[in-house]
């Protein structure tokens, strides 16, 4: 062990993990319990794995396995970017390869790297000479947010500093470790295979098209008049990815290949995967160790690495790994797709045996420095070296007067609802960005904008958001008709309410206005305006009939009595409309319908958001099963069942039982609603499924969506009015502007307790 290392590191891996059955997998796995050993049983022993999945199969994981990442959700790699923020851990050590992360070419690492704010030291399992625009910028992306970086080859280094222009400082050669084996005779094992008295031949790995096996059964058929007690053993199951898009059809056409070439006795396929102690003795029996491989463009090959570590007599197709490890004379090239080639070193190397031994000597004698425990010394070194690199730099933009840290979420931009906001109150629409005064003024609008002042004071304290919500509790008091004690909606730039017949989901909306004031009032003048206009306003909810503004009310009457619990008057009216609106989930529910109508509209989960809310104030389990099933399914119904992210309801049509759900014009409304709901959830049950959804619903808004285009101006504050088929509504209206701003001030809350969590569970 290095005479630098003088205590253990709290250390995270983001990689694949087994029992998932693939190369990085194995590589992490034999890395972290090297690293183990290496530091041994000492305080402060910390190694933990952050596992991506691939949503196939669902693996049951070791203990070390602390977070699973869902390889298409994006959200999930900002949750484990917050996750490692607030750890114990002192390095990540990030192992990348194209495939294994989601996105276009894997991107969505970038995500996780952009939110983490700890050192990373990323392995690169494959560095591409002549990369596609999209492979090179993710690549880019990913060395530039990594504090150093792995390379297992020389030649990645010219690559990462020619092609992609990464300072050679920033690169550290550490090679792909390996088993350390003694160096024994091939005899040794053979007769546990029933390969006693023949000479045998290995490739082993996971089986794809590209391992170019055919070109090596081809070979044999010319070898075995000159070797006649050959052995072929082809070790390994076909790869996952291979498996499921084509079956066993390599395999397959590899049997049959060996089957018409009449060399059955000649080879051996072992359909499995072997564990590191089998594979060992395979390894040892064999008396040559081949790679035909068919892609040149392979900068590490794990069972190349194996294969000289164990002292191997080695043939390969002279892919890039292979002309590096096997220069030197350490091992014989032959071109690729040339059985011809490929049976004349056969021939030649399993007729020598004093020739065999000095390959296998002098591969021995290099693969020395590649054994796991030389490997994990230098990882150890090199997560050393980045923690202080990262201090360094930290404290370089300290002192250069820069250390303010790019918030986790984009700042709260209150400009274009100002712009919006008049003496009246908040205008309906815009014209891109231009408050378009035709439409006049709407108390749904005003209703939700006093419910963004209150939370943002609630955050921030702030008495400079106090005139706003005072003009919009003023326009909410004007909207109560003193006669019917019902809200009107519409008022026309001019002043004049535009309707005769009262809306009331605008009053169930003012109700939870209302009572979100009378809960967390920022003076006593405010909160005895809102309990009067309150409780003149709760004599209509028991007329009310739309499940949406029972829903709204409940919010709000449960607002009201985390202020003043005791009122029997609005307790009895909550329990009557969470009656009411439960009993409709039950009677109208079928299997393949759990919901309460026969068309999903708008603002669909604040339904079940009333439920669960009603659940957490007292504590009834029916509500909560109800409101979680529902919500449940909403979400599910609104996933891309191939990228994951958020594909809401469009209102040109809606969903209709029985029906196609309509794909557009998506609407902000809709995300913000699954944000509250999914936040409600959360603080009911504590299971971050939850948290999960509220960043999948929230990055809707950011362009994770069906588009792939941003709703929100990061110039003006303000946020486009929803998706239509032909690109997003360039309008930036009250509405919009408003649910985005309530989506992200609860995104923000969120933060705010995941920072004084110290598990990070939140």
């Amino acid at each position: 062990m290095s005479e630098g290392i003088v205590k253990p590191l709290c250390t995270a891996f983001v990689a694949t993990y087994l029992p998932r059955r693939c190369g990085i997998a194995t590589f992490t796995h034999d890395l972290l319990t090297n690293l183990g050993a290496l530091y041994g049983p000492k305080a402060g022993n910390v190694l933990h794995v952050l596992a991506l999945n691939n949503a196939i199969t669902e693996h049951e994981y070791p203990a070390e396995v602390r977070f699973v990442i869902r390889q298409q959700h994006k959200g999930d790699y900002r949750e484990a970017a917050a996750l490692l923020n607030l750890s114990v851990h002192q390095v990540i050590l990030l192992q990348h390869e194209f495939g294994i992360f989601g996105g276009e070419d894997g991107s969505h690492i970038v995500y996780l790297l952009e939110n983490l704010k700890k050192p990373v030291v990323t392995t690169l399992h494959t560095v591409l000479e002549e990369p596609t625009s999209q492979q090179r910028e993710v690549l880019e992306a990913v060395c530039a947010l990594s504090t150093l970086l792995v390379v297992q080859a020389e030649r990645a280094i010219r690559m990462l500093t020619d092609t992609y222009k990464v300072p050679e400082e920033k690169i550290v050669m550490i090679h792909h470790g390996a088993p350390n084996v003694p160096f024994l005779d091939p005899s040794y094992y053979k007769d546990g295979f029933q390969a006693e008295g023949r000479r045998v031949i290995l490739t082993f790995g996971l089986l794809s098209p590209e391992k170019g096996i055919e070109y090596a059964i081809e070979a044999l058929a010319d070898v075995v008049e000159a070797i006649p007690d050959l052995l072929y053993v082809v070790l390994g199951e076909t790869h996952p990815e291979v498996k499921r898009r084509r079956g066993e059809e390599y395999r397959v056409s590899l049997e049959a290949l060996v089957k018409s070439k009449g060399l059955g006795e000649y080879v051996m396929f072992h359909n499995r995967f072997v564990e590191l102690e089998e594979l060992v003795r395979f390894l040892v029996a064999a008396d040559v160790y081949l790679t035909p491989y068919l892609v040149r463009e392979q900068i590490v090959s794990g069972t190349l690495a194996y294969a000289v570590a164990c002292g191997k007599a080695i043939i390969s197709t002279p892919y890039w790994y292979a002309e590096e490890l096997l220069a030197e004379g350490r091992g014989r090239l032959v071109p690729f797709r040339d059985s011809a080639a490929l049976a004349e070193q056969l021939v030649e190397l399993l007729g020598d045996r004093l020739l065999r031994n000095r390959l296998r000597k002098q591969t021995y004698v290099f693969g020395r420095q590649m054994v796991w425990g030389e490997v994990a010394a230098l990882y150890a070194e090199a997560s050393e070296r980045a923690i202080a690199e990262y201090g360094r730099q930290v404290r370089a933009k300290i002192v250069g007067g820069s250390m303010i840290e790019p918030p986790a979420l984009p700042e709260i931009n209150l400009n274009h609802l100002r712009t919006l906001t008049d003496d009246t109150g908040v205008l309906q629409h815009a014209i891109f960005a231009t408050p378009d005064r035709y439409h006049g003024y709407s108390t749904d609008d005003n209703a939700r904008a006093l419910l963004m002042t209150l939370e943002n004071w609630r955050l921030f304290r702030d008495d400079g958001i106090l005139p706003l919500m005072q003009v919009y509790l003023a326009f909410l008091n004007h909207s109560l008709d003193r006669e019917t004690d019902l809200v009107r909606n519409f008022m026309s730039y001019d002043r004049r309410w535009l309707e005769e017949v009262r809306s009331e989901d605008s009053h169930g909306r003012t109700l939870w206005a209302l009572g979100s004031v009378v809960a967390s009032a920022p003076n006593d003048a405010i909160l005895a305006f809102a309990l009067r206009m309150f409780k003149q306003a709760l004599h209509s909810c028991t007329q009310l009939t739309s499940p949406r503004a029972w829903a709204f009310s409940i919010l709000g009457c449960l607002a009201f009595l985390r202020r003043f619990r005791g009122d029997r008057e609005v307790r009895e009216v909550v329990d009557g409309l969470s009656s009411r609106l439960l009993e409709l989930f039950v009677t109208h529910s079928v299997e393949d319908w759990p919901w309460c109508e026969d068309v999903m509209t708008y603002d669909n989960a604040r339904l079940p958001q009333a439920l669960i809310a009603y659940h957490r104030s007292f504590e009834d389990e029916n509500m909560l099963r109800q409101g979680l099933s529902s919500l449940q399914w909403l979400l599910d119904l609104q996933t891309d069942p191939v990228h994951g992210h958020l594909s809401l309801i469009g209102n040109d049509g809606w969903f209709r039982r029985g029906g196609k759900k309509a794909r557009f014009d998506q609407q902000p409304l809709d995300a913000t609603a699954l944000i509250d709901a999914c936040h409600e959830a959360l603080l009911a049950t504590d299971d971050t499924r939850w948290r999960r959804a509220m960043d999948q619903c929230f990055a809707w808004f950011l362009g994770s969506n069906d588009l792939q285009e941003s709703l929100y101006d990061f110039t003006r504050g303000g946020c486009h009015d929803g998706l239509h088929p032909t690109g997003i509504n360039q309008n930036q209206g009250g509405e919009s502007t408003i649910c985005w701003l309530l989506a992200l001030h609860c995104m923000y809350e969120i933060a705010h307790k995941a920072a004084k969590e110290p598990s990070g569970r939140v």
